[in-house]
């Protein structure tokens, strides 16, 4: 009997409980019961702390530009689940992740007979499920983003044509090492032979563990402020940014994206590098429209996100300590002088404390943590709102903080809804459902 998708997705969210285990042994095991279909598509792997996703939704939107058909596996999902495995702009459809899981789990019910092979984890399964999607349809290329790290990360079994590192910062510390020097070592494990590289905006002592292990594997590197430069001009007229682009083809000037900070700035020429980089492989000459056109119409939902001009609501999920401090810069810069109401939740995982500190920094700030449905959501209980009781509050419901908020800000203010991409996604789809019940 064929399932719906509700319990597909159910069975999916069943291997949760076996929680993140890097290490790569249940997919290649998984892989070779379904012959290897990483193998039959040309994909490009990206890394980093943070900026992966837009930086993918660039660079795929700049390809299909040039006529492809583009697949890419990202996460975590914003809206449903399904956007987590796309070809162009459409989400792999209910039928089809229906069809999937109903070939897999025979699979993985043989494989947790096998002592060493049980308990593959839904990150797992579902990248696994992503290659077989992209497979089956032919995509030309497909960009995969790595989950958490990349030398153990489940997406580090493919052969990718290209790679990209984004950024470093301290996130996952518990899994991925205590310094900037593990992490960069982690991250850099998707290099692979004589593939070429391109990285983003990346501190010294990050990048030299990149390079050295680059120069090891005889892999070309692309670096932001060597062999290719952005420069940022000035905030774009109604939302979103403007700046050059340059590399050893010429000057590209006055490009624009439609995402809002300075940050998006160096994902979006991280991007364009990579694009550089697949025409140069597949002796194309790139087409500036290509960028123009491809940049202009990307979205990237929960970042830096106006889902409200009136009054002005933003949506970014900065959800461990390096993305808060670009969201912090991009506040002071983009919004000075104006009142920033922001309604904060986390997961117990993170740095909350820090996140705040940071938060609380912003000149006319007030922030309001409240929690979410999640089981690692924040715990109120622990009173960090006393860290700053001045700019520190707590609401226990953020449908009622949110309210709250509501009835402070005047046509000049800003309401900031960040922290956990989890609860910003909630919150999200609560504002979808109230907008369309309004018009």
């Amino acid at each position: 009997m064929s399932k719906t998708i509700e319990e597909s997705i159910e069975w999916i969210h069943s291997r949760l409980p076996f929680g993140m285990r890097p290490g790569l042994e249940r997919v290649e095991a998984l892989l070779a019961l379904v012959d290897y279909p990483e193998k039959k598509v040309p994909m490009i792997h990206i890394a980093g702390t943070n900026g992966k996703g837009s930086t993918v939704s660039y660079l795929k939107n700049m390809l299909q530009e040039m006529g492809l058909k583009v697949g890419s596996f990202t996460s975590p999902y914003i809206e449903t689940f399904n956007e987590r495995i796309t070809i162009n702009h459409d989400f792999i459809s209910d039928k089809a992740l229906i069809a999937l899981v109903e070939k897999y789990q025979p699979l993985v019910e043989k494989l947790d007979q096998d002592e060493q092979l049980k308990g593959i984890t839904e990150f797992e399964l579902l990248t696994v499920m992503g290659f077989d999607y992209f497979s089956k349809e032919a995509v030309d290329v497909a960009l995969i983003e790595v989950g958490l790290g990349g030398l153990l990360d489940s997406t580090n079994v493919i052969s990718p044509i290209l790679t990209g590192i984004t950024t470093i910062g301290m996130d996952h510390t518990d899994i991925l090492g205590e310094t900037i020097e593990e992490i960069a070592f982690q991250k850099a494990g998707i290099i692979k032979p004589n593939v070429p590289l391109v990285t983003g905006n990346i501190e010294e002592k990050a990048l030299t563990v990149i390079d050295e292990r680059a120069q090891t594997l005889n892999a070309p590197t692309t670096r932001l402020h060597q062999e290719y430069e952005v420069t940022y001009q000035h905030p774009a007229a109604q939302w979103g940014e403007v700046f050059d682009f340059s590399n050893h083809e010429g000057l590209i000037k006055d490009l624009r994206t439609p995402l809002l900070g300075a940050h998006q700035v160096e994902n979006a020429g991280l991007a364009i590098a990579l694009l550089f980089a697949y025409c140069q492989q597949q002796q194309i000459n790139v087409q500036h429209k290509w960028i123009r056109e491809g940049l202009a119409k990307t979205t990237w939902p929960a970042r830096m996100e106006r889902i409200s001009e009136e009054p002005l609501i933003i949506l970014d999920g900065a959800h461990n300590d390096h993305a808060m401090t670009r969201l912090v810069d991009n506040l002071k810069k983009e919004f000075k002088g104006r009142n920033i109401f922001i309604l904060f939740s986390a997961l117990e995982t993170k740095d909350i404390s820090n996140m705040l500190n940071q938060l609380t920094k912003i000149p006319k700030s007030k922030v309001l943590i409240t929690t979410f449905d999640n089981p690692r959501a924040i715990r109120l209980e622990k009173n960090y709102e006393a860290q700053n009781s001045k700019k520190l509050s707590v609401a226990s419901l953020w449908q009622v903080g949110f309210s709250e908020l509501l009835e402070l800000v005047t046509d000049d203010d800003v309401i900031l809804i960040t922290g956990s991409l989890y609860f910003v996604s909630e919150v999200r789809k609560y504002l979808k459902n109230l907008k369309g019940e309004h018009q």
